[in-house]
């Protein structure tokens, strides 16, 4: 078992997740998830990817994704928003 320890610099910074959903979402629900990278993928599913600020903004992502009757297919953090990640984000 590993112990991880964050620094307080990447305790400030979002995380970032994936998470996917089965089938394409409706571009008119594109606002719904502000901030995140919305990628409809070829075998049918979309995949949302960006930073969550904090646990109770990603059960709010999640919450809106059983609203739209969506299944949810897997939700993966893969790291924490780097000054770097922002920059490239934003240009």
């Amino acid at each position: 078992m590993t112990n991880e320890h964050r620094s307080e610099r990447d305790k400030d910074q979002p995380m970032v997740y994936q998470i996917r959903i089965k089938g394409h979402l409706d571009l008119r629900r594109t606002d719904w998830f502000e901030g995140l990278t919305i990628t409809l993928e070829e075998e049918g599913n979309t995949l949302l990817i960006g930073p969550v600020i904090d646990q109770a903004a990603l059960h709010g992502l999640l919450k809106k994704v059983r609203d739209l009757g969506m299944p949810l297919l897997s939700v993966n953090c893969v790291g924490h928003e780097s000054q770097d990640n922002k920059r490239a984000t934003h240009e």
